[in-house]
């Protein structure tokens, strides 16, 4: 149902960026033509996903073999950002989303719980109460000349009932490059440690930053070891395409007689680009994973639909979310992003109406934090209260109940 994107050549971006350099971009009213047509409440669900690799975890009687599994999601939460580069609409205060998937059984519930600092919580459970996957995202933006930084700070927390069991980690750096000038492309990158908080296991992957030649484009790397740090797997892939693990003795003799045959010796002809005003060329995909003999295969991303690249590059799965079914009005809350009129307008191709919704909702928000400000009254969070991660200790917040009962009285009307 999803129109086609607009080009955004015919905009200049330019002039409109210059004056960003360096600022923190969550405090900038960003021209609808960045976009893409859903909320970034609905972004976080696409970490939902591959909900079938927790699913496998939740079966798997060893811990070191969970573990796997949840590195596997961890990793494939982050797939969908590959050619993303629209940007998601900011929640305005109060906005919700949920998404129930029976045949992958699991529910989820996600508010905007702060306007500034801009702050989303998730709570996903499934539904025969094997696991719940939470957490709350602050996400900040930097724009850097020629790049915007995402840093998306926040815990993600992963409970397995019958294992009782709890894992946290933080999701990597992301980059969008060439925003100005070029072709648009992302990478991911930093350290990524996951922790069993039950059993002392740890899986620290590294997403590595693309490199001189851009060899290690997408690429991550990393291990599962022990609390006695022993270490058990290997874990290495791509985070666009699929991930194995091997035994550690095994990936050290691969690297080993790779560099005796010079493996990494063929001369890349690629220049580096200078500096300058140059857009920075994304790297020619090189030959995509090999797999090493004795690996396992521990997931694969779904191929994208044929029109994905008129569509935003939007997955499958991504452009199943801002769908309104006849069944659902009425039935979901009032604050829902699937009836938020900015993003259906864009949704159907109208950037005009987008545009003037956009406005016309930012400005109702002002207004709302003006007539709190007169009353000194504080805005209360619905389904969702400040606490501490009870693992990490870290800020957080913590789902409070009640969303799935379907009765919502007193929701603020923010559309």
């Amino acid at each position: 149902h999803i129109t086609p994107m607009f080009s955004r050549n015919d905009f200049s971006i330019w002039g409109f960026l210059k004056k960003c350099i360096g600022m923190e971009l969550s405090k900038i009213t960003m021209p609808i033509v960045f976009n893409e047509p859903l909320s970034f409440l609905q972004r976080i669900t696409e970490y939902m996903e591959h909900t079938y690799l927790i699913h496998k975890a939740c079966t798997r009687s060893d811990s070191i073999e969970r573990m796997q599994l949840v590195a596997a999601f961890a990793i494939s939460a982050v797939a969908s950002q590959w050619d993303r580069t629209g940007k998601p609409f900011n929640p305005l205060l109060g906005e919700t989303f949920e998404l129930t998937r029976d045949e992958e059984g699991y529910r989820m519930i996600s508010e905007q719980v702060s306007h500034h600092p801009p702050i989303s919580a998730f709570y996903s459970e499934s539904l025969n109460q094997d696991f719940s996957f939470h957490g709350s995202i602050y996400p900040k933006l930097k724009f850097w000349g020629k790049s915007v930084e995402a840093e998306p700070k926040g815990t993600m927390t992963l409970e397995l009932s019958k294992h009782r069991e709890a894992y946290t980690w933080t999701n990597p750096m992301c980059c969008v490059h060439n925003v100005i000038l070029g072709k648009l492309w992302i990478e991911q990158y930093g350290t990524v440690e996951i922790v069993n908080h039950s059993t002392g296991d740890k899986c620290v992957l590294n997403f590595k930053p693309c490199g001189m030649f851009g060899k290690e484009l997408h690429r991550v790397e990393g291990h599962i070891q022990d609390k006695s740090k022993k270490k058990h797997r290997v874990i290495y892939g791509k985070w666009t395409e699929c991930v194995y693990s091997i035994e550690p003795k095994v990936y050290e003799a691969n690297k080993k007689a790779e560099k005796k045959s010079g493996g990494d010796s063929k001369k890349h002809k690629q220049e580096q680009s200078t500096g300058g005003d140059d857009a920075d060329e994304m790297p020619d995909v090189q030959e995509t994973v090999t797999m090493i003999p004795g690996s396992t295969l521990l997931w694969r991303v779904a191929p994208r639909p044929p029109n994905s690249t008129q569509m935003y590059n939007f997955t499958n799965f991504a452009m199943t979310l801002n769908e309104l079914e006849p069944g659902m009005i009425g039935v979901i809350a009032p604050t829902d992003c699937r009836l938020r009129p900015d993003i259906r307008a864009m949704e159907n191709g109208d950037i005009d109406t987008a545009s003037r919704e956009k406005e016309r909702l930012e400005e109702k928000q002002r207004a709302a934090r003006r007539e709190r400000a007169k009353d000194e009254e504080e805005w209360s969070t619905r389904w969702f209260q400040q606490g501490n991660n009870p693992y990490t200790g870290a800020a957080d917040w913590i789902y409070k109940g009640g969303y799935f009962d379907m009765r919502y009285p007193h929701l603020p009307d923010i559309y």
